[in-house]
């Protein structure tokens, strides 16, 4: 028998989810999605942090070619979930999260984190440009053509650390760039759905020196969300739950704590 016949068994018997061990029945399961120029390793040091206090945890790959096709994935990946979740997004995933919640009445809180909280038919681009600050557009590298037409966008590796990670030790910041997932360019003109955060309770934390999101962006998307707790990190980059997984990790499980009650 092939060795991979038990593994396809179970999937075509629907017997494949992210259950986790016995200490969901007590604590959600965080899911954690990554954003743009990112991939799902940047949440170690917070998936640490989380573990080590009993939470089971997934870090979902986000494929980063739509906000629609993103939302799709994550739903998907959050139906094969048993108990409560707590759904967080960082940088564009805040678009994903905001969509792929809505329908799953195990979602119990959502934490944005440096990340956008879209209204309806508002993109990652706009939102950028609203207030005065973003110095992203100059440090992306020439567009790479994919072969339907559209266009991957990578910062250009020269320029990472400064514009994305500038609070992360340098030398992780390069290993970072050369691993950076690139974001499809159309995604991120890409107007949001309904967002789930009008309906499942929110919480909020960025850094003062994002270069890629203004912080008075997200000081305004938060209090718009009506956030529950906003924490604002002095002097942290865009990669803050990089540079203070410890921070992040704590309002997760703030938000984990307050919403189970």
């Amino acid at each position: 028998m092939s060795p991979y016949a038990n593994i396809l068994v179970a999937l075509t018997a629907g017997a494949f989810s992210f259950a986790a061990p016995a200490m969901a029945a007590e604590k959600p399961t965080i899911v954690l999605v990554h954003g743009a120029f990112a991939e799902s390793n940047s949440w170690n040091g917070v998936i640490k942090d989380l573990e080590a206090d009993g939470y089971p945890v997934v870090a979902a790959a986000n494929p980063l070619r739509s906000v629609k096709g993103d939302a799709a994935y994550v739903s998907s990946l959050l139906s094969g979930i048993k108990g409560p979740v707590v759904l967080v997004g960082h940088s564009y995933a805040g678009h994903v999260i905001s969509g792929a919640a809505n329908g799953h009445e195990n979602v119990k809180a959502l934490v944005y984190v440096a990340a956008f909280a879209p209204e309806a038919g508002e993109s990652a681009a706009a939102l950028s440009g609203k207030f005065p600050g973003s110095s992203l557009a100059p440090t992306l590298a020439p567009p790479v053509t994919l072969t339907d037409g559209g266009h991957d966008l990578y910062i250009d590796q020269a320029k990472f650390h400064d514009q994305f990670a500038a609070d992360v030790p340098e030398a992780e910041a390069k290993l970072m760039a050369a691993g950076q997932r690139p974001i499809a360019e159309a995604a991120l003109g890409e107007p949001a759905g309904d967002p789930a955060w009008k309906k499942i309770p929110s919480w909020f934390v960025y850094g003062d020196a994002d270069k890629n999101i203004p912080a008075a962006a997200m000081s305004w998307m938060a209090e718009r969300a009506k956030s529950k707790e906003t924490v604002v990190v002095k002097g942290a980059s865009h990669v803050l739950m990089v540079s203070h997984p410890d921070v992040v990790a704590d309002l997760i499980e703030k938000a984990a704590k307050t919403s189970s009650k």
